[in-house]
């Protein structure tokens, strides 16, 4: 008998889900990245470069790195060929979330309290849909989001996750900062495992950006 070796990733549900083209891609492209152990984050289809189909992945711990991005595009390119969910020529992007990140899982709002978001909601909560402020905490499936208004009073408002159309963290001093944080720590990581013998690939941190830099581009001829 053969022995099968699958890699898990939490089973964590995405609640910030693609519509129409974009959708159709996710549907084929997160169980693939999953049996890779990675996450899907966000999937989207543009009309950069006649069509590009960007899909951002990442480790259960917000990581992802140039090789991380490698596997998942020579892993996932040839599904989408047979698959097919777009019907015409596109060019493939894997990359990591960035640092100013979409927020679609709960655990994402979570990780980040303390920073701030600017958030668009396609169902309006208190005659608003657009807001932005710092991120409180998640109180069952819904963000607590604290804001100044313009008479300088501070709200606190909560946000159904399900309810959102886009989340993402806005870059500032506080979120660059953090990603220094994190990337110090994980090169001591790095530095640990190496001396212990272990082998260590240098990992980004869950904010590394996601820029023509840091990204891997692979490109996939659909018919």
């Amino acid at each position: 008998m053969t022995a099968t070796i699958e890699t898990r990733v939490d089973d964590e549900p995405r609640l910030l889900i693609e519509q129409g083209v974009a959708a159709r891609v996710a549907a084929v492209a997160e169980p693939v990245i999953a049996g890779l152990g990675y996450r899907l984050v966000r999937v989207r289809v543009s009309g950069v470069s006649g069509c590009t189909v960007q899909i951002m992945a990442e480790r259960a711990d917000g990581t992802m790195s140039i090789e991380d991005c490698e596997n998942v595009s020579r892993a996932l390119s040839p599904v989408l060929d047979v698959a097919n969910p777009i019907e015409r020529a596109y060019r493939l992007e894997i990359s990591s979330p960035g640092i100013d990140r979409p927020l679609v899982r709960r655990s994402d709002f979570e990780r980040n309290a303390g920073h701030t978001a600017k958030i668009e909601m396609t169902v309006a909560v208190a005659g608003q849909r657009r807001f932005r402020g710092l991120i409180v905490g998640v109180e069952r499936e819904a963000a607590r989001l604290r804001s100044d208004n313009s008479a300088g009073e501070t709200t606190e408002v909560l946000l159904p996750i399900a309810d959102m159309a886009e989340a993402r963290l806005v870059l500032d001093d506080a979120l660059v900062a953090e990603s220094l944080r994190r990337g110090k720590a994980a090169e001591r990581e790095g530095k640990k495992a190496r001396k212990s013998g272990a082998h260590a690939s240098p990992q980004q941190n869950d904010f590394q950006p996601a820029s023509a830099h840091g990204r891997h581009v692979g490109t996939n001829e659909g018919d």
